[in-house]
């Protein structure tokens, strides 16, 4: 497990602790975070969220940063993480927020800290991440906190027993340091 923990002005990334179980559990216990997320089943148990805990806890792989989304009083609010493909210099990222939580910019000012650290302490040359198609505050998110839209990859999901299309945006390192440095 990393013991890397990142802030911004109104959070903290932090390691995930098994007294996060709880609060997992509630927050992915809602159809609107399972329905737009590739991996969090509904409904969410608290079993759900202790095996994602433990896993976490559990990883070793040094290209898997996981990181739970806290306020400062270490409210737990969300969850985000990058995964780095090491040959190609570039890492997908993750991420999620709980509904209590939306729509304060929450989401987005994580993702910037979380690319800030892939391009200066991951040595990435590029960062990206999909979302369903239909979730337009997903990429939203992604373009504030400064991802181009790339592209479309018709019925790249397969998930409730249904197709998605998913949508892929983007930044390179160059682009980064020219734009936020």
């Amino acid at each position: 497990m990393h013991k890397e923990r990142l802030e911004t002005e109104r959070l903290v990334l932090r390691c995930y602790r098994l007294a996060d179980v709880a609060a997992i559990q509630v927050l992915c216990d809602d159809w609107e975070i399972a329905r737009t997320t590739l991996n969090i089943p509904h409904p969410y148990t608290e079993e759900d969220a202790q095996g994602f805990v433990q896993r976490v806890v559990d990883n070793d792989n040094p290209n898997t940063y996981q990181f739970a989304i806290t306020l400062k009083d270490d409210t737990l609010i969300g969850a985000t993480g990058i995964h780095r493909t090491e040959r190609h210099h570039h890492a997908e990222i993750g991420y999620w927020i709980g509904r209590p939580y939306w729509g304060q910019g929450y989401a987005t000012e994580a993702v910037q800290r979380l690319i800030q650290f892939g391009f200066e302490q991951m040595d990435l040359n590029r960062i990206f991440a999909g979302y369903f198609s239909e979730n337009w505050a997903s990429r939203r998110v992604m373009e504030k906190a400064g991802l181009s839209y790339e592209g479309l990859f018709r019925q790249h999901y397969y998930r409730w027993d249904q197709y998605f299309d998913a949508g892929y945006c983007g930044i390179v390192r160059e682009d980064w340091q020219r734009e936020y440095h």
